[in-house]
């Protein structure tokens, strides 16, 4: 299936303004916090009615401003998963999954639906249990469960994770990756997190103050960022402003150096970006001495501040990351950068 959307919608001084088609799999949408992610999900759903615009889901038209078409929401057949689930609290795991059922089912088949898809959830046995007296983990599998066996035509999810703590997360993250593989059908997940993104999305959409800045293979969004905005959602840490140079050369000021670049340069290049893991010592391109500032730990890697010897001393440290399995005998050695690891931004 393929859902074709295009949306304009105003609330207050906000503006969204987004379009974009799935092609099966996974599609997230990343971005910062308040940048229209969920009142995306929202106007697909048919929680919020667009100012103008088209959405369609496989040539079913959901809405249509210039057609007059709003089709009702329980008509959609839109699985969505609210960011802290929306269960019932008062109901029973069992009582809670019957809900997504539709009413025209007989007693004796919603019975079997539901068990079947508890089954299917790993939830058998907790049938009796309240929302309450489980995990956040077995909390959203309920969710889950009650969108599911609704068979819903598209599923979207709106932050999966932001109720869960970071051992929890990981966990369930694989789950659901699994789950969504089995759906076989078109998701949308929303993400402010570039590792949630990376790891369960086959597309990603990223979106900043109301507007779809890029949209993509996930790999190739990572890999060929070219916003300033993108690459910093994307979590490129080191971002300065450069003059073009030369058909594949960009002087950067701040840092003192200058770069060539795998890409040709366009007339309105605005700055460079290098991502902290781009950095290593027996890369002859790009290398030029540096300063250590500080040294930081981390459980799995660690991460290096630095300046360039001709870098200026106002100017924000360089992040180098790398494993700690990594780690070189001398620090304070010429760096360098290949070419196509230089991220050339436009805006």
């Amino acid at each position: 299936m393929s859902l074709e959307a295009a949306i304009q919608k105003t609330w207050g001084s906000f503006q969204l303004q987004v379009a974009f088609q799935t092609h099966g799999g996974v599609l997230g949408l990343l971005g910062a916090s308040g940048c229209g992610k969920s009142k995306t999900l929202q106007c697909i759903t048919g929680i919020e009615r667009p100012d103008a615009g088209h959405i369609s889901l496989d040539g079913r038209v959901f809405f249509d401003s210039s057609r007059h078409i709003n089709m009702a929401v329980q008509k959609r057949r839109v699985g969505y998963l609210f960011q802290h689930y929306a269960l019932f609290p008062n109901m029973t795991v069992a009582e809670n999954i019957a809900c997504g059922i539709r009413q025209s089912v007989s007693e004796q088949e919603r019975k079997e639906k539901m068990y079947t898809m508890m089954e299917r959830m790993r939830l058998t046995g907790l049938e009796k249990q309240k929302p309450s007296q489980l995990s956040g983990g077995q909390q959203q599998r309920v969710a889950l469960a009650r969108i599911l066996v609704n068979e819903p035509d598209i599923l979207l999810l709106d932050e999966p994770f932001s109720a869960l703590d970071s051992y929890l997360k990981e966990r369930v993250m694989t789950e659901l990756k699994e789950l969504l593989r089995q759906f076989q059908k078109d998701s949308i997940i929303v993400t402010h997190s570039r590792d949630e993104a990376y790891q369960l999305c086959d597309s990603i959409a990223v979106l900043h103050n109301g507007q779809l800045e890029v949209i993509g293979k996930t790999a190739d969004v990572f890999a060929q960022t070219q916003t300033r905005s993108v690459a910093v959602l994307t979590g490129c840490k080191n971002i300065a402003a450069v003059k073009k140079m030369g058909t594949y050369e960009v002087f950067v000021p701040d840092w003192g150096i200058s770069l060539t670049t795998s890409h040709p340069v366009g007339d309105t290049i605005c700055a460079v970006g290098v991502r902290g893991h781009a950095f290593h010592q027996y890369v002859t391109d790009n290398a030029y001495p540096i300063r250590v500032l500080e040294e930081i730990e981390q459980p799995f890697e660690w991460i290096v501040k630095f300046r360039y010897e001709q870098q200026r001393s106002a100017s924000p440290a360089v992040w180098w990351r790398f494993a700690k399995t990594d780690r070189p005998q001398q620090l304070e050695a010429p760096l360098g950068v290949r070419p196509q690891d230089v991220l050339l931004l436009y805006k």
